[in-house]
């Protein structure tokens, strides 16, 4: 009969390491900002939709368990967020300053 150590000692060598990312891809969230800003509607929803979907999917797939991977869903959605606010911020600051200065050269 095998003893405890002989039985961990087994599943240290057969086991794949899985590494879960700790937080949203930067490269995803950007490149999830720049599609939903472009898109609008129901395109926009479906779009959402299946980005979520799939992040839902590969973390199970790793072995993530149902709350574990609720809770990175809602991560990466807040940061998508984030990242979209940011965006529109950056835009209105620009459209001021382009503003500013033609308000200047008027003068």
């Amino acid at each position: 009969m095998a003893s405890s150590f002989d039985t961990h000692f087994a599943a240290l060598t057969t086991s794949e390491i899985v590494i879960f990312p700790n937080r949203p891809r930067p490269g995803d969230i950007e490149r999830c900002a720049a599609a939903l800003d472009d898109l609008h509607g129901e395109a926009a929803v479906a779009f959402w939709k299946a980005e979520c979907r799939l992040l839902a999917d590969e973390l199970t797939r790793c072995g993530l368990g149902e709350a574990k991977m609720r809770e990175r869903v809602l991560s990466f959605q807040a940061a998508v967020q984030a990242a979209l606010v940011e965006r529109h911020q950056m835009r209105a600051i620009a459209e001021s300053r382009v503003a500013q200065d033609r308000k200047r050269r008027s003068f």
